[in-house]
């Protein structure tokens, strides 16, 4: 291979790593955000519900945790629709967009003892606009990391997609390690929990700068568009297979998230186990 020839093709490969970093560390920023919530309720339950037992409150925040799953779905399918209309780069900006706007809603929506029930709607919204964004992120990252890697090593370039996922909820609890360790407990209940959907906002605000740099797919550039087709008729042509990635799937998160997520609360409420030591395991065990 002669010099001409290495020069011709060092941009194509300094320019793939550039998106393929733009798409990781967003894809991080986004999971982090979204994590953050889960790890960080046992301090805020009590501001956006109404005074009472602690269990009820961790509920509540755990119904609405809930809401970012059912939308989920509902985000891969409307950012996929939209990746495939206005191009890879332009999902993965809105999606980052809106993980953005649902964090920063969190961090500066004040309590129910100061705004009544318009506080836990401001947190349903928040984490609607959350679960849109998580769930077109998981779709269009996959794709795009895909679309944006080699043919040598599509396997591994795309796999940051899920080592990041796991990256952000690690960083979310780090960052609640790090508070636990500087902050009291009255001042994490009291305020403290604000600081990670502050991070995070800004976090997504860097992704979000990052992304709009990012270059469109070769693949999506070359689509040459298609007549419209059905896309519920195919899912029933095939309707064996999905149901099976669906039961697949949905055991998956159950245990997963069973796991990471209401660990901690069971080692703090059940057992009795101090906030910052169910942290550390729920840490560690990830």
């Amino acid at each position: 291979m002669d010099g001409a020839t290495i020069r011709a093709q060092s941009p194509a490969t300094s320019t793939r790593l550039r998106a393929i970093a733009g798409g990781t560390i967003g894809n991080l920023v986004e999971w982090f955000d979204f994590y953050v919530y889960s790890a960080f309720s046992l301090y805020f339950a009590h501001v956006f519900f109404p005074k009472g037992d602690s269990t009820a409150q961790l509920l509540n925040t755990a119904a609405v945790f809930a809401i970012g799953f059912v939308m989920r779905p509902v985000g891969g399918w409307l950012l996929g629709v939209y990746a495939d209309r206005k191009g890879r780069k332009a999902a993965l900006t809105l999606s980052v967009l809106l993980m953005c706007g649902g964090s920063g809603l969190i961090a500066v929506t004040p309590g129910f003892d100061r705004i009544g029930v318009a506080a836990p709607i401001l947190l349903v919204v928040a984490r609607l606009l959350q679960g849109l964004s998580v769930g077109g992120e998981y779709g269009a990252s996959a794709t795009y990391l895909s679309e944006m890697s080699g043919e040598t090593n599509r396997g591994f370039l795309a796999s940051f997609q899920y080592v990041t996922l796991i990256g952000g909820q690690l960083l979310a609890l780090a960052v609640l390690l790090i508070l636990q360790a500087t902050l009291s407990e009255g001042d994490l209940h009291a305020w403290g929990w604000r600081i990670p959907f502050v991070i995070g906002a800004v976090l997504a605000v860097v992704a979000l700068w990052l992304r709009t740099s990012l270059t469109e797919t070769a693949a999506f550039a070359d689509t040459v568009p298609a007549a419209r087709r059905n896309p519920f008729g195919q899912l029933a042509a095939f309707r064996g297979r999905v149901a099976l990635v669906v039961m697949l799937g949905a055991g998956g998160s159950l245990a997963f998230y069973t796991f990471t997520t209401y660990m901690q609360k069971f080692l703090v409420n059940t057992l009795h186990w101090t906030k910052p030591d169910a942290s550390f395991v729920a840490f560690a065990t990830l």
